[in-house]
């Protein structure tokens, strides 16, 4: 009996490391899968805080970039990863509330699929437009559109972007015709901006900004509630165009059934990270708007904004096969 008992013993000690790699971690480098572009708002934003937790959490946070079909692509990667939370990613207005509108067909559902961790940022769009467009205001530029119908063209991140349906719902709201052309995230629809293949195009202030202050293309206004502090000359669309208003979000989510003492210590991590002067003064220079709630008000957050999109997208006559 005291030789089986102390086999048992044995066998016990050799899953020690299994049996407390939950309290252990993460114990290896964290992949996180980004549903869009290099270069992007939402990979500049994710870049910044995962350097952040890389440092908190003693492992390296490995940024993965999956581009493509409105962030469905980089969020089935998400979906089909195992539970284990190392392989974490960026949920965005896009993948959690729109598509369920615009595209014809989504593979994941958001509560089924995912696990939301936390809310991250807040961020207003942009309106730019080509240096030669011969507009000054969002009131000229208006006027230009009406007496040049199909002729100007809207680049965009993609089908599905705020940069997309921020613009059907401005076409939809001043009764311009203006012609929509995706691209495969928003640094190549911004070069195209630049070099005149575009002449016009909404898109996040963190990462259209320094394009604006080099002069390469002209601002005309936000999309936001509110003006912004980084461009206080610049008016809010909704000055100019009663009721209009874009604000985009996003943050981190993983794959369902994520343990929950995992999701607690990654909320708390990110939510720390989010205070961290590297993160918020630099968030601040971007001019992005730091949000940092629970897994709750996460999901709440995305059940709502679905209603919202559902109505526009409904409105603007936005759909993507």
């Amino acid at each position: 009996m005291v030789r089986i008992f102390a086999a048992v013993l044995a066998a016990l000690a050799s899953f020690g490391p299994v049996a407390s790699a939950g309290a252990a971690y993460p114990e290896k480098p964290i992949r996180f899968v980004i549903p869009s572009a290099a270069g992007g708002s939402p990979d500049v934003l994710m870049r910044i805080l995962a350097q952040q937790l890389s440092q908190q959490l003693g492992v390296a946070v490995v940024i993965e970039n999956k581009p493509g079909a409105s962030f469905v692509i980089g969020t089935m990667e998400i979906v089909r990863a195992a539970p284990d939370g190392y392989t974490l990613g960026y949920g965005n207005i896009v993948s959690l509330s729109i598509n369920r509108s615009l595209l014809a067909s989504v593979p994941y559902d958001v509560e089924r699929d995912l696990t939301l961790i936390t809310n991250c940022v807040r961020v207003f769009n942009l309106l730019a437009v080509n240096n030669k467009v011969p507009v000054s205001s969002v009131q000229e530029l208006i006027v230009y559109a009406r007496a040049n119908p199909g002729k100007l063209v809207m680049a965009s991140g993609g089908n599905g972007t705020t940069g997309h349906l921020g613009g059907e719902l401005f076409k939809a709201m001043t009764g311009t015709y203006i012609l929509h052309v995706p691209y495969r995230g928003s640094p190549q629809a911004i070069n195209d901006l630049i070099a005149g293949e575009a002449q016009m195009m909404f898109d996040n202030l963190s990462s259209i900004t320094p394009h604006v202050k080099s002069g390469r293309v002209r601002g005309l206004a936000v999309s936001g509630p509110h003006r912004s502090p980084v461009f206080p000359d610049l008016p809010a669309i909704g000055e100019i165009v009663p009721g209009y208003e874009t604000v985009a979000w996003g943050g981190v989510m993983g794959p369902a059934k994520l343990p929950p003492d995992v999701v607690a210590k990654l909320n708390a991590e990110i939510r720390k990270a989010l205070a961290a002067p590297a993160v918020a003064n630099r968030y601040k220079e971007l001019d992005t708007d730091i949000d940092g709630g629970t897994p709750e008000e996460f999901l709440a957050l995305a059940k709502r904004e679905s209603v919202k999109w559902a109505e526009v997208i409904r409105r603007a006559g936005a759909k993507v096969d």
